[in-house]
């Protein structure tokens, strides 16, 4: 109940200025009253388009989602496998660290016109983009996360005969499966951003696209709603990443 009284707040203060607001001016755009929202929600997530005969909701959000979820895979398994790679092999490290720590601190959004250049305007620049923005973050944070596993551990290992290949599988990956999941979580507002920025600039369906195409028009009963279902989606994501985190490593909720 405390958790939703944040919630609740932000809900009432909407209602209050938006009716103090309609009151002053019938026809102001800035906070469109609750039953004009639901109108428009009921528009869009229920009714076919007349131009593409599509529920544009679920069309929109279908595409960000397709975008988004491939390139959180592409970068959990280059962030896995790279960082790995880094915190285990010490000339490895000193070679691919600092480079990758440089791509990292790149901004992805200025590489945006290059990669429409280079790659066009199709769906793989919207997915190297967030893939470009992400991958870097989870490769360093894997790394340093590996490099920082006890020495005690690896020496027994190295003592009962592992090899390096053994090492990997058997001590290091089970330690950093969770903290996979914790960097997903930790990027996940970063990776919407890029989505939504790369939709914005080149496409024809999402989430991002569709904000950016009524806000010419003051449509705020439209971008409300989708800017609140992007963080229902966001939130879903992350709870269900929390979720799976705790129920497939449920050692790490005792330390071990």
């Amino acid at each position: 109940m405390l958790s939703m009284l944040p919630f609740i707040l932000v809900v009432c203060a909407y209602i209050y200025y938006s009716h103090a607001r309609l009151l002053e001016n019938p026809g102001d755009k800035l906070l469109p009253a609750p039953a004009t929202i639901a109108a428009t929600v009921h528009r869009y997530a229920f009714e076919e388009d007349e131009r593409s005969g599509d529920r544009l909701l679920w069309t929109d959000t279908g595409a960000s989602l397709e975008r988004l979820l491939a390139a959180l895979a592409i970068s959990a398994v280059a962030g896995l496998s790279l960082g790995l790679a880094i915190g285990v092999l010490p000339y490895l490290r000193a070679t691919i660290a600092p480079f990758v720590a440089a791509v990292s601190l790149i901004p992805p959004l200025a590489v945006l016109p290059i990669l429409f250049i280079v790659v066009g305007l199709g769906e793989a620049a919207k997915i190297t983009l967030i893939v470009v923005g992400v991958a870097p973050v989870i490769v360093r944070d894997l790394a340093m996360r590996t490099a920082e596993l006890p020495n005690e551990q690896i020496i027994k290992a190295q003592t009962l005969g592992a090899s390096t290949w053994q090492l990997v599988i058997r001590v290091v990956l089970p330690q950093m499966w969770p903290r996979l999941i914790d960097a997903l979580r930790l990027c996940l507002g970063s990776a919407w951003l890029f989505l939504i920025a790369a939709e914005a600039i080149a496409s024809t369906e999402g989430l991002g696209y569709r904000i950016f195409l009524v806000r010419r028009y003051l449509a705020m009963d439209v971008i409300l709603p989708y800017v609140a279902w992007i963080t229902l989606l966001a939130f879903t994501m992350d709870w269900l990443l929390r979720l799976l985190r705790t129920k497939a490593f449920a050692w790490t909720a005792f330390g071990a």
